[in-house]
């Protein structure tokens, strides 16, 4: 799942650092690519401190939730009804229609709950902005991040940014899934593919739109 569907599980939670704890495993990644930490397996280092004990937490709630989701009928389902509506767009190119719809799938649920105002975007953001504190730094050099200034360079520019509010529009999330591919594959769309693109995601908008949450409700009757 994406940054505004694993908040959706925390959206009344008042402790900032589990908020951002349920994002930190995609930060990490998001702000260098090569970064792999898995506090989960030295749990010990984070017994000292309630805060670094809120951001473990959250940390394994993001891995729980990413476990139920990809292993769930409505993951497999929903991917391959997007990946059909994708085809026709990626005739030519080297994006995978598996990637790009198990990606776009996440993204749209994020945008669903946007439109639908299941989430405080700018309730997220605060408690992300109350969370960036010298425990979130300590917990990250315990966890094994080296370059802290690179990774705080990042959070500060997505927290100012406000990214996650241009999600109400579809051809945002198109831009998205194509920033995303960019990474992986130089030129991955032709200007008439991105075109394509926003149309397919149109369409399965209307499909998935009738019990996305569905899926919300089943994680979180196992969380």
């Amino acid at each position: 799942m994406n940054f505004l569907s694993h908040y959706y599980f925390e959206r009344h939670n008042p402790d900032h650092n589990i908020v951002i704890g349920v994002v930190l495993p995609d930060f990490v990644k998001n702000a260098h690519k090569d970064w792999n930490l898995n506090p989960q397996k030295e749990a010990h280092l984070f017994l000292g401190d309630l805060a670094h004990q809120s951001l473990l937490c959250g940390w394994e709630r993001h891995l729980e939730v990413d476990k139920l989701f990809h292993s769930s009928d409505f993951f497999i389902t929903r991917t391959a009804a997007l990946k059909q509506l994708l085809l026709p767009s990626l005739q030519s190119g080297p994006v995978k229609p598996f990637f790009l719809a198990h990606i776009g799938l996440e993204l749209m649920l994020d945008h669903l709950l946007t439109i639908e105002g299941r989430i405080n975007i700018n309730r997220f953001y605060e408690q992300l902005q109350q969370a960036n504190t010298s425990e979130l730094q300590s917990f990250l050099n315990l966890a094994g991040i080296k370059d802290l200034d690179h990774f705080l360079r990042f959070l500060n520019n997505f927290i100012s940014s406000r990214y996650l509010l241009s999600y109400q529009k579809i051809e945002n999330i198109t831009y998205a899934l194509n920033r995303i591919c960019m990474r992986l594959w130089e030129n991955p769309f032709q200007k008439e593919q991105l075109e394509q693109l926003t149309e397919s995601l149109l369409l399965f908008r209307d499909q998935l739109q009738k019990d996305y949450l569905s899926i919300f409700k089943e994680i979180e009757s196992k969380l």
